[in-house]
């Protein structure tokens, strides 16, 4: 019995161990130690990250969706990032993506992209990324966002005031 007992906590214990989702150790990072301390504690990896500089890099060749409020994407996105939403997310807006499209979603700091990103890959879809630090990372490092009208623009929805502390003021103008 006691081989028995001693058996099955060995197998217990290593699928624990084997079932856990520990961070990869390599992932990507944002410039800012503390803030990406706080995407790496928020988010839980279960979507492949992408870092700026690699999107930056094939921009045109992704299919980019932004995962916040509609008021949030319309204060500004990522150029040519489609709406797909969070709390109003509806697949029919992938509608014309096929399931092997890459695909890279971003939020305010990767927590909400990261939600949606589990579900399109519930759905079938094989290629999804999210953006670590997503859009506060983007203007971080300083790229280019626009309107709704596609025009540049400096101005970022940083959800509330709490949030805006990881957006640099001297890059943004934060708005909530």
């Amino acid at each position: 019995m006691k081989k028995l007992i001693a058996l099955l906590f060995i197998v217990f214990s290593w699928l624990a161990v084997g079932c856990a989702q520990d961070k990869p150790n390599e992932h990507a990072h944002c410039v800012d130690a503390q803030f990406d301390k706080k995407v790496s504690n928020m988010i839980s990896f279960s979507v492949p990250t992408i870092d700026v500089q690699e999107l930056k890099d094939i921009q045109n060749e992704v299919h980019i969706f932004d995962t916040r409020k509609q008021t949030e994407y319309d204060v500004s996105h990522i150029k040519n990032a489609r709406y797909l939403g969070y709390k109003d997310f509806d697949p029919k807006r992938l509608k014309d993506i096929s399931k092997d499209s890459k695909i890279v979603l971003y939020c305010s700091i990767g927590y909400r992209s990261e939600k949606i990103g589990e579900k399109l890959l519930s759905l079938g879809y094989t290629n999804v990324h999210n953006l670590y630090g997503s859009i506060f990372e983007w203007v971080n490092q300083g790229n280019t966002i626009v309107d709704k009208k596609g025009k540049p623009t400096t101005k970022v929805h940083t959800y509330n005031q709490q949030w805006s502390k990881w957006l640099d003021g001297k890059k943004a103008e934060k708005v909530w």
